[in-house]
């Protein structure tokens, strides 16, 4: 992964952590209102839902910080991907979190998520989710 790439989403997810909670939030509306199938996959209670935010928002934060350091961040994704399964998560899901995930970062963001960022956020997360979809199925 070239270095610029990697500098442009720690950059601009470092923008997004003051407003985690926020973050979370925004992307799991999305999120349903592109697949509302995905809901009973989640809590429906709105604490559960707000842990479950956290838990994104920290994942999504040690996976950022873990892409100066591919080999170690590899395994992680592998073993993510294995419990996704256990989740009733299938390989198309996929591809509808990083569209909510692009969504949430242009809200955030604002003007800050430049065509640029963006495509660096999709490089990011279609090779962390391609390792995870491999890995899993």
């Amino acid at each position: 992964m070239e270095p610029k790439t990697i500098t442009l989403v720690q950059d601009s997810f470092a923008k997004v952590k003051p407003i985690a909670s926020t973050a979370a939030e925004i992307f799991y509306k999305k999120l349903f209102e592109l697949d509302p199938q995905l809901k009973p996959l989640f809590p429906s209670d709105k604490e559960a839902m707000s842990t479950q935010g956290n838990k994104l928002m920290t994942m999504l934060g040690a996976a950022v910080a873990g892409l100066n350091n591919l080999d170690a961040l590899i395994p992680v994704l592998k073993d993510l991907g294995k419990r996704h399964v256990g989740y009733n998560v299938k390989p198309s899901h996929y591809n509808t979190v990083g569209e909510a995930l692009l969504d949430t970062l242009a809200v955030g963001l604002g003007d800050d998520f430049t065509p640029e960022v963006k495509t660096a956020w999709a490089t990011v997360y279609g090779t962390m989710s391609g390792v995870m979809i491999e890995a899993a199925y």
